[in-house]
């Protein structure tokens, strides 16, 4: 079992957000309200854990483990949009968001794949802390900065977590395991290709409420995450590139096989893919 292990390590490196914020720090004049606007929206998407984790306990009844580790991660990523609202509440207080717009983003995720949504969050925490730290560089104000480098460690930290589940997923359920990993790792790997942001919470996750079915879609200014990432933070191909490179870093690691690109992913997701097939056609069909 993790859960142990996972709650003192987070626990012991746990901020304080009224000591550890230097509030006292905060200069009004560095704040424009482009930027104080940017803020309310990733105060409303960090709400967006209650749902996920609505999700993950109901794809995960039979990981007694995992979900009590959601308690750690749950309360964590609700603290990160807590602080974003504190500082709007002392700083910005009509840049707050109701808590009509906070509940906006909380709706049923479809049934998913427990592993391939374990991968999916393991790939949204690396691109989240990349996302935060150009965010800290970004801004001009001290202690949004400061805010946003806390929580980018937070986020670091909990891929970490992640991680330590996936490799004791592949301990469990082999090469099963290593193929839904490695075909959500292909994707993520892939974010070159797409227009698209690719994170957990510009996915549709909601069949019937298609195309309001991504927590993004669902905010007060639907295109923000889009205009934030191209033309305010600047999260550029270079930094696009170290999101990718880490997550091929530790899937390496996972997988004990050096990956330098996604089409170096896709080949042994294939091979992967081949060997399940072929042991399924080896044992034959279950008895009815």
């Amino acid at each position: 079992m993790l859960y142990p292990e996972l709650f003192a390590s987070l626990e012991a490196v746990r901020w304080n957000m009224e000591r550890d914020i230097p509030w006292a720090q905060f200069d009004g004049s560095r704040l424009s309200d482009e930027q104080a606007r940017t803020i309310k929206m990733n105060a409303i998407t960090e709400w967006a854990a209650l749902p996920a984790t609505e999700m993950f306990l109901r794809d995960n009844r039979g990981d007694s483990d995992f979900s009590a580790f959601m308690s750690v991660w749950f309360y964590e990523e609700q603290k990160h949009s807590l602080v974003l609202i504190e500082y709007l509440r002392r700083f910005r207080p009509e840049l707050m968001p109701t808590e009509a717009e906070l509940h906006a983003v909380r709706f049923d995720f479809d049934p998913a794949p427990p592993l391939e949504t374990l991968m999916l969050h393991f790939c949204g925490e690396v691109r989240l802390n990349h996302w935060y730290r150009r965010a800290a560089e970004w801004h001009t104000e001290p202690v949004i900065r400061a805010i946003y480098d806390t929580i980018s460690r937070d986020e670091a930290r909990h891929g970490g977590a992640y991680l330590r589940y996936m490799k004791k997923a592949i301990a469990e359920a082999g090469d099963s395991a290593r193929a839904a990993f490695s075909k959500i790792g292909v994707l993520m790997t892939s974010a070159r290709r797409t227009s698209q942001a690719l994170h957990p919470t510009n996915l549709h996750v909601n069949q019937g409420l298609f195309p309001n079915d991504t927590v993004q879609s669902r905010l007060p200014e639907p295109g923000w995450l889009e205009r934030w990432l191209d033309e305010q933070i600047r999260f550029d191909s270079v930094w696009e590139g170290k999101v990718i490179e880490r997550i091929l870093h530790n899937l390496s690691l996972l997988f004990e096989r050096s990956f330098s690109t996604a089409q170096e992913l896709n080949r042994y997701r294939k091979e992967i893919t081949a060997q399940l097939e072929a042991a399924g056609r080896r044992i034959g069909p279950h008895p009815a």
